[in-house]
């Protein structure tokens, strides 16, 4: 089949490279715009458009994908297939009738489960057990197509937005595959959503990973987890902001009323104990406001703590 592939992040990379040794054309690889990045603010492809430009494919880069010119230009084309995968902006319907079977999109979530830009990391925020990867047809409606395929993986405990990410992604890789074959082959269903139990996984904003510990331990622990990598969870400490990498060992009695959310309640080498809404829970690494990533004891070794201080 001749496929247009529409992607951006780190995440659609391993759909891409399964497509390239596969037999299916690939014509054209539609991705963001280059951006301003790092100290020198040089400008940047995006890590799709760095692969396709490695191995020699067409690159399209509209600041826009709804316009006269992109349709016409995706048109000409003459694709059989769109394949979607973290492409970053939401394609319209006319654009998605352009191939002559239809558009397909993997989803890093078991849909109708978290729909929307951050799914990986409200799963873990939410406390979920389990996520997945959907293929689906693509509709207008965000991520509300009929589905294809569907697979689930689980959420260990030690488990962050970032290892999460690298695991679906490659199982994205892997369903994609299995998708474009039985579509090929005419041996697929589409199965409709159940909009009942439609969820949201909204984008991720930087205020997402203030912590608020008045919230339980455990729901904590999974804000951590769910917004590592950025913006990262975050708290206060004698007026700087600290982030918070590793918080493990729950504690979920032991001391009880001897502390009000966010004390500082014990100090010692295995980490630092604080006081939240419902059980303690221990820091193990963090990051001062601007110093690198440290163990808290070497944190501890550096700031004159008592159990009378708080985060806030």
């Amino acid at each position: 089949m001749n496929i247009v592939f529409f992607g951006s992040s780190q995440f659609a990379v391993p759909c891409l490279q399964a497509l390239l040794i596969t037999r299916h054309k690939i014509s054209c690889v539609v991705t963001q715009p280059d951006r301003k990045k790092g100290r020198g603010l040089h400008l940047e492809g995006t890590p799709v458009k760095l692969l396709a430009s490695e191995v020699g494919l067409k690159v399209y880069q509209p600041a826009k994908i709804n316009t006269a010119e992109a349709h016409d230009f995706l048109k000409s084309l003459k694709p059989d297939l769109f394949v979607v995968v973290a492409y970053g902006h939401i394609l319209s319907q006319k654009v998605l009738d352009i191939p002559s079977r239809f558009s397909i999109n993997a989803h890093a979530s078991l849909l109708p489960e978290f729909r929307g830009a951050a799914p990986i990391n409200w799963a873990i925020i939410k406390g979920k057990k389990k996520t997945g990867i959907t293929i689906m047809k693509m509709s207008e409606k965000m991520d509300a197509g009929e589905m294809i395929l569907q697979e689930a993986m689980e959420i260990r405990e030690s488990d962050t937005a970032v290892s999460m990410e690298g695991k679906l992604s490659m199982l994205a890789a892997s369903l994609l595959i299995r998708a474009l074959s039985a579509i090929e082959e005419g041996k697929f269903t589409l199965t409709k959503q159940d909009e009942s139990k439609a969820t949201l996984a909204p984008k991720i904003e930087k205020g997402t990973g203030l912590i608020h510990w008045d919230k339980p331990a455990q729901e904590l622990h999974c804000l951590i987890r769910g917004c590592m990598g950025w913006p990262g969870a975050y708290t206060h400490y004698k007026g700087k902001m600290i982030k918070i990498y590793e918080a493990g060992d729950i504690r979920l009695s032991g001391y009880e009323g001897k502390g009000k959310p966010g004390q500082i309640l014990e100090v010692s080498k295995d980490g630092i104990v604080v006081a939240t809404g419902k059980g303690e829970m221990i820091i193990k690494e963090l990051q001062p406001e601007g110093k690198r990533i440290m163990k808290a004891a070497e944190f501890i070794a550096g700031h004159k703590i008592t159990t009378s201080d708080r985060f806030i």
